[in-house]
């Protein structure tokens, strides 16, 4: 009980934290813009909220101005069962990219930051 307490209380301080220290968001022409969401469109990230691998993710989508459909693997149940279905397993973060009519599934939050830095930072 006292380290699920820990747990939370550590989350709840991630959160703060975050919110404190949260970046800017990149500002780019309308048409760039335009162009940055209609790709975001094929993405979606699963995440638990107080993850902090999950909370660098989405500092970095932030920070890009990639607006993202996040899902929330640990207090929705159908989000957690897609994927583990689709994804092969519950780990967070993870990015689901549909491209050319297939998906693929991306873990780790280094290779997703890397992925979304080369496909997004450019433009």
């Amino acid at each position: 009980m006292f380290v699920k307490a820990l747990r939370v209380g550590l989350g709840q301080l991630i959160i703060f934290v975050d919110f404190l220290t949260r970046p800017g968001k990149k500002q780019r022409p309308a048409a760039a813009q335009a162009q940055v969401d209609a790709a975001a469109k094929d993405l979606t990230l699963y995440q638990f909220h107080a993850c902090p691998f999950c909370v660098k993710t989405r500092r970095s989508l932030r920070r890009l101005n990639v607006p993202v459909a996040l899902k929330d693997a640990k207090n929705n149940e159908q989000d957690r069962q897609t994927l583990l279905e689709q994804g092969g397993k519950i780990k967070v973060p993870c990015l689901r990219i549909e491209e050319n009519g297939q998906t693929s599934w991306m873990y780790e939050s280094n290779t997703i930051i890397e992925y979304l830095n080369k496909r997004f930072a450019a433009v």
